[in-house]
């Protein structure tokens, strides 16, 4: 049986005698060495994984990944750094690394990380030998704190065989992760079906769940497998699962803790093999104390996730809608910076789907390339201080020309005199007349 090999990389000549006693205890062939130039000179195409240190003095971390990557796309790299950061954790994933850990770690944190990324690795080879891509991958924006962290999550239970609860606010993308889940795990070539649970009324989503057979009841005119059923080794995504009635969640209880199912009027028992994700916009604990929601089937989900919700990365804003953008059609639409503000300090109670519809509605509404404050819905401007005085229509209408020649040229008053066809001196006036500052939108 052929052994494990591993390479590591670390200037620092102890980390390596460390990760080299640690690893060979698993029965891994492990070979140290404290320059990535000099790795990169030999043949890698028969290791099964490289730990690389990221301040290397030659070729650093992150330069070595991209080197790997372009000769070994397949080959896994894990990078270690004790100057650990956002940025450079992002930086390594978008290079290529397949994980990330923080100086000091314990030997059974490397150990522990490094059978989960050659499990992964061993997955990928049997699921991807001779088989293509799969376009559509979903994918998340964003690269918070947050959302790294959320990412994480998605990753080290994607394999797994537990059942999954994903609770967050509506908007958030719960459906988007519940695909990533199904994508990255050994299901992603089998069924993934979706089921609105609220959206089906009560007396249908029994047997459009469990099937039913010809003649179960009136109208029933013939045999429905269900969409368990149709899901059989692959995934089922219950979305909005609170709304589900008690006596289906006995139901569903009995098939997450058995596997079997029984169509409705038949009685042949069939045993499938499917992965549940449920999701709720609402406080399923607090479902549960109302007597709406079983403890007992929510004690089936052996994971339960945290979807955040906008207000808490609001830092991926500028990415999330340079994609949204994108995909509506619009990549050469810009935000100014005063609209970004507004946009930013807005709360998102609607959360990504909002963000969705407003822009939606604000480049159907507004003829420019440039989308400023004044172009997006009412809610977003700052109310007007009531205890200024109100101006007369002519100057009211001077004034708001003057503030959008100013948004127009970013605030620079030169440039914003020449449109408006006044020297800059007047325009300072102006300004200070009418008690214009950066951040007004109206």
């Amino acid at each position: 049986m052929k052994h494990i090999h591993i390479l590591v990389i670390d200037d620092d000549a102890v980390a390596c005698e460390f990760l080299q006693e640690a690893l060979s205890r698993e029965d891994y062939k492990v070979d140290t060495y404290t320059s990535a130039k000099e790795v990169l000179k030999k043949d890698l195409s028969q290791c099964d994984l490289l730990l690389s240190d990221i301040r290397m003095p030659e070729i650093d971390g992150l330069q070595f990944l991209r080197r790997v990557r372009e000769k070994w796309p397949e080959l896994p790299v894990i990078l270690m750094t004790a100057y650990g950061s956002l940025e450079t954790t992002m930086e390594a994933l978008r290079l290529g690394a397949w994980d990330y850990i923080s100086k000091p770690f314990s030997p059974e944190a490397i150990r522990t990380m490094v059978q989960k990324v050659l499990d992964v690795r061993r997955l990928r080879q049997l699921r991807m030998r001779g088989q293509p891509k799969i376009p559509g991958e979903p994918q998340f924006i964003g690269s918070s704190a947050t959302m790294v962290e959320f990412y994480k999550q998605i990753v080290r239970i994607a394999d797994a065989e537990a059942s999954v609860l994903i609770e967050g606010e509506s908007g958030t993308g719960k459906e988007l992760a519940t695909r990533a889940l199904h994508q990255l795990s050994s299901r992603q070539e089998k069924p993934f079906v979706v089921v609105h649970c609220g959206a089906i009324p009560d007396t249908l989503l029994d047997s459009e769940l469990f099937g039913y057979e010809k003649g179960a009841y009136t109208g029933a005119n013939h045999k429905h497998e269900g969409l368990l059923a149709s899901a059989h080794e692959g995934t089922i995504f219950l979305d909005e699962i609170t709304e589900m009635p008690p006596p289906l969640q006995g139901k569903l209880l009995r098939f997450m803790q058995s596997g079997e199912i029984r169509r409705l009027g038949g009685h042949e028992v069939r045993h499938l093999s499917v992965r549940v994700v449920a999701a709720t916009n609402r406080n399923i604990d607090e479902e549960v104390k109302k007597g709406n929601f079983r403890s007992d089937l929510l004690y089936r989900f052996v994971v339960r996730l945290h979807m955040p919700p906008l207000r808490e990365h609001k830092e991926d804003l500028p990415q999330l809608i340079e994609s949204l953008l994108k995909k509506l059609g619009y990549p050469s639409v810009r935000i100014s910076d005063e609209a970004m503000e507004l946009l930013v300090a807005y709360d998102w109670p609607g959360n990504v789907r909002e963000l969705q519809n407003v822009l939606e509605q604000t480049i159907l509404l507004s003829p420019f390339m440039v989308i400023l404050p004044e172009h997006l819905p009412e809610r977003f401007r700052p109310r007007r201080d009531p205890r200024l005085p109100l101006l007369p229509p002519l100057e009211e209408a001077e004034r708001k020309q003057i503030l959008q020649a100013l948004q127009t040229t970013s605030w620079n008053q030169s440039q914003a005199a020449q449109l408006l066809g006044i020297d800059r001196k007047t325009l300072r006036t102006k300004i200070q007349r009418y008690g214009l500052l950066r951040n007004a939108t109206s």
